[in-house]
């Protein structure tokens, strides 16, 4: 007998049974509301307290519907799981229960087991390619799949983080039962699978939901991209914690990371939200909740977060693998081997100092939490695609430095995150790509171009207009990954090293990571650190990485079995000197603490 799930939502369309569907909208600034089934009468929805209106209607999965709120707007369902027509289109009603789980008993992996791949579902082709996709990054080590937003989007070229349909998965990428397919497939092969959700703002085109209701912002707290979700709502809240259960329950997401949570207003229900969910998730399942904050709020990971984005992280070795100073970076091109030094022991590298950038105090005290609290990486979406050219490491770092800044990612005790293509050390763009409207795309194009006028790279009007149109489909089609790249050889000997890495990760790492401790970490030269981890057997794990161009010294305090080592060819392993661009990997039985 086949297994179901589904989660019981406060709003959209739920299947009462086979040819009945119970319609709910939260519409506080509509006097009246229809209900539009294509091929039927409009029907009246009768109004609730609070500002619901909701009905039951004779019609089942497949209806198509939208809502009348007024004589001149129809409007989607905000709480839609599927839009076949795209944002502006009709609503379809799902049933929850067509799809057959075949691993319903998968429970997840724990966290100290997790390697993320980060996805792009369209450059991999939707939901069928990325299942394709899923045996080779089983061989490669990687452990969890993250993919980047599927709300509905406006067309089908987009981030993602223009979503302004939560619960639709996009339907450029295909059928939600492929979703779940796709999802239902890791599992089987003992993946995870993470999304990247979006709670702290909607995109511009296709967001309906002022019009009805406009409660649902602040009008005196604007974000970077539009008004403010007013969290202080309940029916805002329950919306979003609707949300989160209906990856997590309906579509078995093993986890969730939550996008740029400093830009939710209220902190109190971000505090909240992983007791509300454990409430709801069964026994014994393992479900992983992290978050992107650039305000380095560690209370947060102590309330029920996994773990965050290490930005920090990324920066400082940025910096030290470029040389590059401008905008973020200027935060750590004073001293980035402090900045580095400080982060593999203690997590954050700003924990209240000033920021040179904004010149405001930034982070919060986390030396307390263990190293698996972060996720550490040296690519990602937002680091390549937020450059004016989409450029990656392979094709702005030295090779031999950027081999040893590996060594360090993925073997450290935080938690390694691995970006498309990055694997097989791609040289291929990621650019920052959308399908709006052409007056939108107008808008973004120039926007884009105005963001960057302060680069001095971009200072000039004629350099400016090198800067892809990100509206153009070329600029997509020049992000899509190349499988004749990955298949020729220097970038199957990359591969071949970072499958390596994480094979000694799965071997080395993982088992030690519960319990593991950060003894301390130390600068040892101009652009070089030295780190140690007490590991949860009790083991030493130390590390040592010298970006410079002079040798530095190498500690007495790092000994033991050597687990990965990149020197210069020729280099002895037991020199007393660590080379330019390398990494030095231990484990040892003591260490003097």
């Amino acid at each position: 007998m086949s297994v179901h799930f589904h989660y019981c939502r406060h709003a959209g369309a739920t299947l009462v049974d086979e040819g009945h569907t119970r319609f709910r909208l939260w519409a506080p600034s509509c006097s009246t509301v229809a209900l539009e089934v294509e091929g039927h009468a409009p029907a009246p929805m009768a109004a609730r307290k609070g500002g619901w209106f909701e009905c039951v209607y004779p019609c089942g999965a497949g209806a198509r519907y939208r809502y009348r709120i007024s004589p001149n707007l129809a409007v989607p369902d905000p709480a839609s799981c599927y839009q076949p027509d795209d944002v502006h289109g009709p609503s379809e009603v799902m049933d929850p229960a067509k799809y057959d789980w075949q691993y319903p008993r998968w429970a997840g992996r724990p966290w100290h087991e997790t390697v993320i791949y980060e996805v792009h579902v369209g450059l991999m082709g939707g939901y069928g390619g990325v299942a394709r996709e899923l045996p080779r990054l089983v061989a490669l080590g990687i452990t969890a799949i993250e993919l980047m937003p599927l709300s509905e989007i406006p067309g089908g070229r987009n981030w993602g983080y223009d979503g302004v349909l939560p619960f639709a998965p996009e339907s450029a990428h295909g059928h939600p039962d492929e979703l779940k397919d796709l999802i239902d497939r890791a599992h089987g092969l003992g993946l995870m699978v993470f999304l990247d959700v979006v709670y702290n703002h909607f995109g511009p085109d296709g967001n309906y939901l002022a019009a009805y209701a406009a409660p649902f912002f602040r009008t005196d707290q604007p974000t970077p991209w539009g008004a403010a979700i007013d969290f202080r709502r309940d029916a805002v809240q329950t919306f979003f914690v609707d949300n989160a259960l209906y990856w997590l329950m309906e579509f078995r997401f093993d986890g969730l990371r939550l996008d740029a949570v400093q830009a939710i207003t209220e902190r109190a229900w971000l505090v909240e939200l992983p007791a509300r969910i454990r409430a709801h998730v069964e026994p014994g399942r393992h479900v992983h909740l992290m978050v992107e904050n650039e305000n380095n709020d560690a209370g947060l990971l102590r309330a029920g977060y996994r773990a965050q984005w290490n930005d920090d992280a990324h920066n400082a070795l940025h910096v030290l693998l470029t040389g590059e100073d401008e905008s973020y970076y200027g935060n750590f091109v004073a001293d980035p081997a402090s900045a580095l030094a400080r982060v593999l022991a203690e997590g954050f590298a700003f924990q209240g100092e000033i920021s040179p950038v904004s010149h405001t105090p930034r982070g919060s005290p986390s030396a307390d939490l263990a190293p698996d609290h972060f996720i550490i990486f040296l690519q990602n979406h937002d680091q390549i695609g937020n450059r004016a050219l989409g450029e990656r490491l392979s094709v702005l770092a030295a090779p031999q430095a950027l081999c040893a800044a590996y060594g360090l990612v993925l073997l450290c005790p935080q938690i390694p995150l691995v970006f498309m293509g990055e694997e097989w050390g791609s040289c291929q763009p990621f650019l920052f790509f959308t399908s709006h409207t052409p007056e939108l795309g107008q808008i973004v194009r120039e926007g884009r171009r105005k963001e960057f006028a302060g680069f001095s790279h971009f200072a000039s009007e004629e350099k400016r207009h090198l800067i892809p149109d990100p509206n153009a489909p070329e600029t997509f089609a020049a992000s899509q990954l190349r499988v004749a790249e990955r298949e020729a050889r220097p970038h199957a000997q990359w591969m071949a090293m970072i499958q390596g890495l994480l094979a000694l990760r799965h071997v080395e790492i993982m088992p030690r990571l519960p319990g593991a401790r950060a003894i301390g970490a130390q600068v040892i030269g101009a652009r070089a650190v030295m780190a140690r981890w007490r590991m949860g057997d009790g083991m030493v794990l130390g590390m040592a990485l010298n970006l410079g161009s002079t040798p530095v010294e190498r500690p007495d305090t790092l000994r033991g079995r050597c687990l990965h080592a990149v020197l210069p060819q020729g280099t002895d392993l037991f020199c007393t000197m660590l080379p330019p661009d390398s990494v030095v990997v231990c484990l040892a039985e003591t260490a003097d603490e």
